[in-house]
């Protein structure tokens, strides 16, 4: 059994007890981080070694920041990124664990659609399908997982007639994604998780979002065809969204018979 989890933190500092009740509570294999939002040198290793994981990181101060955890030995780790991006971004890191290639990402939120960001963010996305054919092969047991901000169908966010065209939910970025998934990727979630109304992001600035799930589902565990035939299940747990001090994201997770 090999489980593994992504959760987009809005700094680890201020999330670490909400990630260490996780950790204790469903003992993934591996969980990545997004938005960990802190240097290297500052970020809470011992927190992890406390509770019986290995991690790496990827990170920046007060901006996006990456990091991998696992109960596993981790293997040839890389922080090297897509083409584009610029220097130092800290929104890449990947590892071999027990033979999976693990590529955890914080892509650009994009901003606007009449911005330069959203055009950095739809060049960054595309520039993974090169990042993927340039490192990997469709044969591998790969898993890429992590916040894509990006929600890819109808179902996937509250209120897609209204919500179409906005950041995170737009045909540009549909196309791009679609381009990276056509490399040859799965959306586990979705293998094994059809209905609608299951979102990982609620913003905090919508009034009652959480109760009234007015949310999205942004954060994503896709896998090669042949690791996806080994999975097992995948789900949403929305219980660490309801805590005190949250992050406005929370966990999904997906396993895998390995």
């Amino acid at each position: 059994m090999f489980r593994i989890a992504s959760f987009n933190t809005n700094s680890i500092r201020s999330r670490v007890d909400i990630v260490m009740s996780w950790l204790g509570k469903e003992q993934p294999d591996v969980l990545c981080l997004q938005e960990t939002k802190v240097e290297d040198k500052d970020f809470p290793r011992e927190a992890f070694a406390g509770a019986g994981y290995n991690v790496v990181f990827n990170g920046r101060k007060s901006y996006n920041g990456v990091a991998i955890a696992s109960r596993h030995a981790i293997d040839s780790v890389s922080t090297d990124s897509v083409a584009v991006a610029e220097p130092g971004e800290g929104r890449i890191i990947v590892a071999t664990i027990k033979g999976v290639s693990v590529v955890n990402t914080y892509i650009p939120q994009g901003q606007s659609p009449d911005s330069e960001k959203f055009i950095y963010k739809l060049d960054w996305i595309k520039g993974l399908r090169d990042y993927f054919q340039e490192r990997f092969s469709r044969e591998d047991d790969l898993v890429w997982v992590g916040d894509f901000n990006v929600a890819p169908e109808p179902i996937d966010v509250h209120n897609p007639k209204r919500l179409y065209g906005h950041v995170g939910y737009h045909p540009e970025e549909h196309k791009a994604l679609q381009h990276v998934k056509e490399w040859g990727f799965e959306d586990i979630f979705r293998r094994h998780q059809q209905e609608g109304g299951l979102y990982t992001f609620w913003d905090y600035r919508v009034k009652d979002g959480v109760n009234r799930n007015l949310g999205w589902r942004v954060d994503h565990i896709w896998a090669t065809r042949p690791l996806a035939g080994k999975s097992l299940r995948a789900w949403i747990d929305k219980e660490p969204r309801l805590k005190e001090r949250p992050s406005d994201h929370t966990f999904i997770v997906a396993e895998f018979d390995l």
